[in-house]
Formats: C-alpha cells, structure tokens, sequence
C-alpha cells in the first residue's frame, strides 16, 4: 500500500472509500485557521503586555491576519481549481506552520504582524482548499451530511480558541498560542498526503488573471478600511481604501461580465438562492464574531474569569453548534433551507436580543441561554447556506465556489468586529462619562479609562494603589496619619467608584451594542427570507451530480 495517495478523486468510477477520514483531515485544517483568530483574543493581554502593544499595535496584530486572508481566497481557490486543491491544502498548511513558527519567536509587534499576516496567506489557500476537496470527494446525495460536519468544526473552532489558548497560558506563554498550530498542521499534512485524494477541475481555461488582481483590490483595501476607520478614525488612509475598494470592485464586476472565462461569473448572484445564501452567511457571522468580541471582554474584565475560565465558560456555544448541525441535517431535506436558514437567523437575532439585558449585576448564568441559543443558530443557518453556495458552481469552479463561501464569511465576521466594536467602543467611553461623573477622577485619567474596558479597571487599580500606598505613609509618619489615612479613604472610595463606573458603562455597552447587532441580523433575517426561493416541488427534475458533468482526466497533487 502506497503512502502517499496518488490516485485522483475524478478518476475514482465509485465513491472514495475513505471519504470520511479525508473529511477528518479537512476538518482538523479548518479547525487551526480558524481558532487562530479566536484564541488570539485571550492571548492579546500577555502579548499588550510583553511587546508593549499600543492599541494600534494590538489591532493589527489581530488583524494582519485577516487582511490577506480575504483579499487572497478567490485568486488561490481558481489556482488550486486548475493545478491542485489539495496542492493547495499541503502548502496552505506548510505556510501557515512555518509562520506560526516565525511569529511564536518574535520580539516585537512589527514582526508579530508580519507572521500574522504569512498566516493568513497560508489559511487562504487552506479554507476554500478544504471546501473544495469535500465537495469533489463526496457524492452529492452525502455532500449535504459532508458540509454539516464542515460548518459544525467551525462553529466548535470559535469557542475552542479561547479554551485551548487559556489552558496554555496557565504556564505557558503567549507563543504557545501559536506554537500550537505547529504539531496540528503537521498531522493535517500526513493525513493531507495519505487520506486525502488528489483533485483538481477535469476542464480548466487560463486562469483570469486580471479578474483575481482585482479581487485581491477590491477585498484586501475593503478589509482594511473596515478595520482602519471604525477604530482608528477615518483619516486619509482609511478613506483612500474605501475609495480603491469601490472602484476595483466596479472595475472586478464590469471586468468579469465582459470576460469569456470569467474568474467568478458575478450573474450568479442575480439567483436568489446564491444572492441569499452569500448574504445570510455575511449578516450571521458579522453578528457571531461583533458578540464573540464583546462577550470574551465581559467575560475577562467585568466578570473577573482567567482565560481558561473564559474558554471553558464558552463551551456552551460549542455544544449548541452540534445540536444545531443535527437539526440542520434533519430538518433542511424536509422542510427546505429558506425554513431552517431563516429560523436559524431568526434564533441569533433572538440570542443578542437577550443580550440586551446585560447590566451591572448580570452574572455568567445571564449569558448561559444566549450562547446556546446562538450556538444552536450556527448549526442551524450556516449548513443549508453553504450547500448552496458550493451546489452554484461547476465541478471546474469547486475552489472558487469554497472561496466565495469564505470571503462571505470573512467580510462579514471583520464588518461585526469593526462596527459593533466601534458601537461598543463608543457607547462604553459615553457611559463611563456619565457613571464616573462623581469620583472626582482628573479628566486625563477619565480619557486613559474611555479608552477600553482594560484601561478603566487599570486606572480604578492605580487609584487603588495610591491609596494603598498614603496609609503606608501614615504608618511611617504618625504626626500626619489622621491626614494621610483621610486622604488615603477618599481614594480607595473613587477607586471603587471608579470600578463600579467601569463595570456599569461596559454591561451597559454590551447591551446597547447587543439591540444594534439584533437589529441588524433582524433586518438580514426578513431580506433573506425575502430572497431565498420556497422549497422545490417534489416532481421537479434534480441537478445532475458534479461528476458526471464532464470527462474525467488524471490530476496531479
């Protein structure tokens, strides 16, 4: 038996018979990318305070990530649709281990961002690769079930992150949060190279090239001005990239309707079932990644857990993403998908409704129904969506197909961190202004505390410590105690003032931005319900299957 599978899927006259260990091994790639973005929010604080991160270096850090991995997944999903798709996964996990590498030895936050950056290059070339492959590996009447566990593996990788990343830094580091990665993506290389099949389209014209320069534009200078405005200001760099944003996605659309072989043919998106699917898929996940953001701070700073607390207190997410898979699988052949993605839209809309609740005396069972709630929406929307969008492409466009999936998913999830962070932002530096009106706290310390939840309780402590160190002074000098300890009391009350303050202003900023999220995804829910066509008629004729469609011929790795 040969180590290395060689034989390609398209040439296979039956099912693959390991289909389900391949699906393994694609899950387990998915699995790494994207706990990389989630675990790195737990991380964030040992890494502000080894490096000395600004703000700013902060945000980049977090999200040098996602800059390429948006602008690059249209272009390299057509590559690997022409060459190979799972030569794409083996070298998407090569790049994306040995920049883990890289970034888990660096000292500084330039270099931290570059080696976030490399990742997200290697996870563009892994995420559509891994839908891709399934898609070809699977016959359509499991292709459904297939994608069920897919969407599944990434709904349990954004509560995963945080856990797996909090019980490394109990002794470890921040670079173990990224050393992870390493034996992870190892094993997915071994089962790449051994389980999964080789594929790539039987029928492929020369790539679009200018079409996937625009793409990389349009996406990659969208992307940045999504982050750079909303929590840096709208400078001229930030306003200069929404501008080349809007004109190279008008050049992309006008490009791609002219060309004969089109990178992405955008009348796909005149179907209502491809238009919908790709917009729920955006509305939901900027809604899961705008209250994943907020609520690790809740949990963090307002509710005091360490980050493996953190992690563990989000399980319930994870849990409720299974349950909503299940649901997902038995309800959608029967019901249809405009039935399950809009009760599952519905069902988030409903989880950051109940969000909006969350005030100053809100405990961690007040978040309990709201993450299952929105966990069981996961399972339930983001399955049926997905399908769809890989079922409106040809078996030659199988990687295009995962990377329009994925760029929906990650414009989406960096629209919720930038918007609803900056509503956050916002609401909780015009709360703290009005809580903190009566601690008698100078207005520089009230603007260090407006910056972020973090630098409030900070500057509550260092209040705190001043107080603590006046009574010092009282025991050391006695002539002057009763005045030192006078003096000593009337801080260690604005310090608790101060961390009252605090505590109010953000509870109060979850539940403000929380109303905006479900407005938000409220208003998804009815256009995309509006969108999606009703079930198809029992009579009517199905799609042929994908592998069928055209001769096969041998694909290389």
């Amino acid at each position: 038996m040969r180590l290395i599978r060689n034989q390609p899927v398209e040439s296979e006259s039956r099912p693959y018979p390991q289909r389900w260990w391949a699906l393994g091994v694609l899950c387990l790639s998915l699995l790494i990318i994207v706990m990389a973005n989630t675990a790195l929010t737990v991380a964030a604080p040992d890494m502000t305070r080894d490096l000395g991160l600004t703000s700013s270096d902060l945000q980049w850090v977090i999200d040098g990530y996602t800059v390429p991995y948006a602008a690059l997944m249209l272009l390299l999903g057509a590559i690997g649709d022409k060459y190979s798709r799972r030569g794409a996964l083996v070298l998407g996990l090569v790049v994306f281990g040995a920049a883990s590498v890289a970034g888990s030895l660096t000292d500084s936050s330039s270099g931290v961002v570059a080696a976030r950056a490399a990742m997200g290059v290697g996870a563009a070339m892994i995420m559509p690769a891994t839908l891709s492959l399934l898609a070809a590996t699977f016959p359509r009447a499991e292709r459904a079930r297939a994608i069920v566990l897919w969407t599944a593996t990434a709904g349990l990788a954004i509560a995963a992150g945080p856990l797996v990343a909090g019980a490394l830094l109990e002794n470890h580091g921040w670079a173990s949060t990224f050393l992870i990665n390493v034996p992870v993506a190892a094993l997915a290389l071994v089962g790449a190279l051994t389980l999964v099949p080789p594929s790539k389209a039987a029928r492929h014209g020369r790539i679009d090239y200018v079409g996937g320069l625009l793409s990389v534009v349009w996406a990659g200078a969208l992307v940045y001005a999504i982050i750079q405005g909303p929590h840096f200001g709208w400078d001229a760099k930030a306003v200069t990239s929404a501008v080349v944003a809007g004109v190279a996605l008008l050049a992309f659309i006008l490009w791609e309707l002219r060309h004969p072989r089109p990178l992405l043919d955008v009348r796909r998106f005149a179907n209502r079932a491809f238009a919908g699917s790709n917009l729920a898929v955006a509305l939901f996940f900027l809604a899961v990644f705008g209250a994943f953001y907020y609520l690790t701070q809740h949990l963090q700073f307002v509710l005091g857990y360490d980050p493996l607390d953190t992690g563990v207190r989000m399980l319930p997410l994870a849990g409720a993403v299974f349950v909503g898979s299940a649901l997902t699988g038995y309800l959608t052949p029967r019901l249809g998908m405009k039935v399950t993605v809009t009760a599952g839209m519905a069902l988030g809309t409903l989880a950051l409704a109940l969000l909006t609740r969350v005030d100053a005396g809100s405990g961690y069972g007040d978040l309990v129904a709201p993450l299952i709630v929105l966990g069981a929406a996961i399972g339930l929307a983001l399955s049926p969506c997905t399908d769809a969008i890989m079922g409106a492409f040809p078996e030659s466009e199988l990687g295009v197909g995962g990377a329009v999936n994925d760029t929906s998913l990650e414009l989406g999830g960096s629209l919720g961190i930038a918007v609803l962070g900056s509503v956050l932002a916002s609401s909780y530096a015009d709360h703290l202004a009005d809580a903190a009106g009566g601690s008698g706290l100078p207005a520089s310390a009230l603007d260090t505390a407006q910056d972020s939840v973090g630098a409030g309780y900070a500057v509550a402590q260092g209040v705190g410590d001043k107080a603590q160190a006046l009574l010092q002074q009282a025991a050391a000098h006695p002539e002057q105690a009763t005045q030192l300890k006078a003096q000593a009391a009337q801080l260690s009350d604005g310090a608790r003032q101060m961390a009252d303050a605090v505590t109010a202003a953000f509870s109060d900023a979850v539940a403000h931005t929380s109303l905006v999220g479900a407005i938000v995804l409220g208003a998804g829910t009815l256009l995309v319900a509006l969108l999606l066509p009703r079930r198809p008629r029992p009579d009517a004729t199905p799609a042929p299957d994908r592998k069928t469609e055209h001769p096969r011929e041998p694909a290389g790795v």
